[in-house]
């Protein structure tokens, strides 16, 4: 039994991705505690003011940093699945193609760009049938919101085309 205790207690590492984490959970804190001090005063009686929760939520930041370095001390999170880049690399693809052409392009091109990337990024595989249907989608998005809910939202020479 002395066995399984001295081999278990070998296994045990510090996990240096959650020290990571607990790092920008306190680099957090801080900067909202920071921000809450510098918020004024409306009236000086009540010890509620605007900066409370702010200032709470920093606080259950720090703690949560401070559990998190202890557990990452610990080495008790759970092993963690090898990371497959590929289709993160294809979202932020997306994401990073819309932010470039929304204006350019306008809504519905953009948006069905992102629609196909991210599609393709959670496997779908035949682009020629994701980026039509994304572009139709983000379109009839565009104009229930543009048309009608008088919102405004970036057009582009396909929305030009129809209104």
């Amino acid at each position: 039994m002395s066995e399984d205790n001295t081999s278990s207690a070998t296994e045990r590492r510090p996990d240096w991705a959650a020290f990571i984490i607990a790092v920008f959970l306190f680099a957090v804190a801080g900067v909202m505690a920071w921000d809450a001090l510098h918020l004024k005063t409306i009236a000086q009686y009540d010890r509620i003011g605007p900066a409370t929760a702010p200032q709470m939520v920093a606080f259950g930041l720090f703690c949560l940093g401070i559990w998190t370095a202890f557990e990452a001390w610990r080495g008790d999170f759970p092993e963690r699945d090898r990371q497959e880049v590929a289709p993160v690399i294809w979202i932020v693809a997306g994401l990073a193609g819309q932010m470039l052409l929304l204006r350019v392009a306008g809504f519905s091109i953009a948006t069905g760009i992102l629609f196909a990337l991210t599609a393709r990024g959670f496997g779908k595989r035949k682009l020629w049938i994701s980026l039509p249907f994304g572009i139709v989608l983000s379109f009839v998005v565009w104009a229930i919101f543009s048309q009608l809910l008088q919102l405004t939202l970036p057009a582009g020479p396909l929305e030009h085309l129809f209104f």
